[in-house]
């Protein structure tokens, strides 16, 4: 299988070399628009051709799949010319800037017949795996809420908002885990650095049977974090996927409620058990992923991070961001 990348930037690097590791794929292409990340593809990978013509991929037949790892608001424009010439996509996430354009690729691939996959790298993480089959285990019991931080210094996008940079990993690890579509209840946040592009946001989301979830993003903290709890009836998990060792950990903590036997008597039984952290798998996520992808495009089968699955996490950050600005509008009132 013949395959391109286009772009060549922050991300593109590390798909190019995760294709050139399966047997049977042959990366063909790296297009960019900038001489100099050419000059360091033809280094790096060996019998690659180069070019900043995007027809030169579009109209070989040989292609079969293509990778755009281009800034979001190039996605749509590129991943539509490339559905149209016949080749399956992957795209990073997320996979457009609007719901609207989402809904047109995934319409057209059907049509065509084509693969879209998404880059929701974690979907294909070990520690993120190992919850989802905590959670649906039902050991954690009724899932009572979820609280996330994903914070650190950096890196500011000229071109979208905290909300579509950093919002979709864990909109898309929220889904997976919870197998429903979430309700935008409240989205806060402002623009402390560069006018009009949101660096800060805090999202209240409300997903069905209950379930609560709290998600602070942003690119302005003195400190890393990666952070996320997740509260059941039985028992209590934490992810931290900053370390090296024990990033999951299950609390056999909980809280028991008896109705008073008498007026003013509340009968609490509050339970601290043992902790304990499961066995997690060392593979890297990008490898399963870019595995999903080629065997998706082999086999004609969708992939985990399907399209109809992106197209949710971007309806989601659309709303958002349209709720962000309307707070933040009418706090400058």
């Amino acid at each position: 299988m013949k395959t391109a990348l286009i772009g060549y930037g922050y991300w593109g690097p590390n798909l190019a070399r995760s294709a050139s590791s399966f047997k049977g794929v042959s990366l063909k292409y790296v297009c960019d628009k900038d001489a100099s990340r050419l000059s360091e593809a033809e280094s790096k990978i060996s019998g690659v051709k180069t070019t900043d013509d995007l027809r030169v991929i579009f109209d070989d037949e040989e292609i079969q799949s293509v990778m755009i790892a281009t800034p979001v608001s190039s996605h749509f424009e590129i991943a539509k010319k490339a559905l149209e010439s016949g080749k399956d996509i992957f795209v990073e996430k997320p996979l457009t800037s609007s719901y609207s354009q989402a809904k047109d690729l995934v319409s057209l691939a059907e049509k065509n017949s084509r693969i879209i996959m998404v880059g929701h790298t974690f979907l294909y993480s070990p520690p993120i795996l190992k919850i989802k089959d905590i959670i649906q285990s039902g050991e954690l019991g009724e899932i009572y809420f979820i609280s996330s931080q994903r914070v650190n210094l950096g890196k500011h996008q000229k071109d979208t908002s905290v909300i579509w940079d950093l919002a979709p990993h864990d909109l898309s690890i929220f889904s997976f885990w919870l197998k429903k579509s979430p309700e935008i209840l409240g989205a806060f946040g402002n623009s402390y650095i560069i006018q009009g592009i949101a660096d800060v946001a805090f999202l209240h989301l409300r997903y069905p049977e209950r379930i609560c979830v709290n998600l602070e993003i942003g690119w302005l903290s003195p400190s890393k974090l990666r952070n996320t709890v997740v509260i059941g009836s039985k028992k209590m998990l934490s992810y931290n996927d900053l370390v090296n060792v024990e990033k999951v950990k299950i609390y056999d903590h909980g809280v028991s409620f008896k109705d008073p036997e008498s007026y003013g008597e509340y009968q609490m039984s509050y339970r601290t058990g043992d902790i304990y952290s499961p066995f997690i798998s060392g593979e890297e996520p990008l490898l399963i992923e870019m595995k999903d992808f080629f065997d998706s495009v082999r086999e004609r089968k969708q992939p985990k991070s399907s399209g109809q699955f992106a197209l949710d996490i971007v309806r989601v950050c659309e709303e958002a961001q349209a709720m962000l600005e309307k707070n933040q509008t009418k706090g400058e009132k």
